[in-house]
């Protein structure tokens, strides 16, 4: 039985077995584009905006779960539908209706107060050409409905951070308490091409991760794995803090280091989650390496 919590909505305990924890699934009723969860990283309800249903990623990464070998229900981006879904579901939300959603059940009242609104979706958000008019349009919503503590989050392989429609969009999200979470998997170019198995030169994402921290503070986000039974090698962690603190040692801010780990079915059966122990025993090997605050989600 759901033992009730009379504390603060934000601190509610959210519990890794729950259905709308385990299920992330981008899709809700008839909507297109936009899709609620809960996130522990995000410490709540999460109000994702797909801005790639046509599944295109400069990312090919072993991990990956999303299906690429159904063909997208869209290719194209309507910036209309999306602003009447995200204004759809954030009343939704504050009702109380979303909570009486089978999915969303055992979470109480934790969904009636969106945490962040986020760009994320089926392939790297920053794809899409008109990126700042993208940060505009869920800006407007957020301010229209009084949402002011809540985080408009970009959720980013950092590929297309320096691309100059992106740079607009992040000054957007600037003014409106935006956040950065940017993947870095390794610390070589050799890990990263096994991992992530990008054309995407490693150097570039070391890059512009130093480039976007160095104008705002950004979390960066690491999934870490088994790959064929093994954990990443000693030496490629060491090399993974390096990038770490060249980045802070080039003036970049890092907010904070999320560390996870594989959630959901790969397609590459080699690719497996790390146990939890394991994972926060990496997370201080970090945290002493480099200093920065490290958090764990297995």
């Amino acid at each position: 039985m759901r033992v009730p919590y009379d504390g603060p909505v934000s601190e509610l305990p959210i519990e890794s077995h729950w259905r709308s924890v385990l299920d992330h699934s981008r899709s809700y009723s008839d909507f297109t584009y936009v899709y609620p969860v809960v996130s522990r990283r995000s410490r709540g309800l999460s109000i994702g905006i797909n801005l790639n249903p046509d599944k295109v990623c400069n990312f090919d990464c072993v991990y990956c779960e999303v299906d690429r070998k159904t063909p997208p229900l869209t290719r194209t981006v309507n910036l209309l539908q999306v602003r009447a879904e995200l204004a759809a579901l954030i009343a939704i939300a504050s009702s109380g209706e979303l909570a009486r959603d089978p999915k969303f059940s055992e979470t109480g009242s934790l969904t009636r107060e969106i945490r962040d609104i986020a760009f994320s979706g089926d392939g790297e958000p920053t794809m899409v050409h008109n990126f700042d008019e993208c940060a505009q349009m869920a800006a407007d919503i957020r301010r229209a409905h009084h949402l002011d503590a809540t985080k408009l989050v970009l959720i980013t392989d950092a590929a297309g951070l320096d691309k100059q429609s992106v740079r607009r969009g992040l000054e957007i999200m600037d003014r409106n308490n935006g956040e950065i979470w940017a993947k870095l998997d390794a610390g070589t170019a050799e890990y990263f091409a096994q991992v992530n198995r990008s054309a995407i030169r490693f150097e570039r994402i070391v890059a512009n991760l130093t480039l976007t921290a160095q104008e705002r503070p950004i979390v960066i986000q690491s999934l870490f794995l088994r790959l064929y039974g093994g954990i990443m090698p000693d030496t490629e962690l060491g090399a993974y803090c390096d990038r770490l603190t060249g980045i802070t040692e080039a003036g970049g801010k890092i907010q904070e280091v999320h560390l996870y780990t594989v959630a959901r079915p790969t397609p590459e059966k080699w690719a497996t989650r790390l146990e939890g122990p394991i994972l926060e025993s990496i997370a201080e090997k970090i945290r002493q390496r480099t200093g920065l605050p490290v958090a764990t989600f297995a």
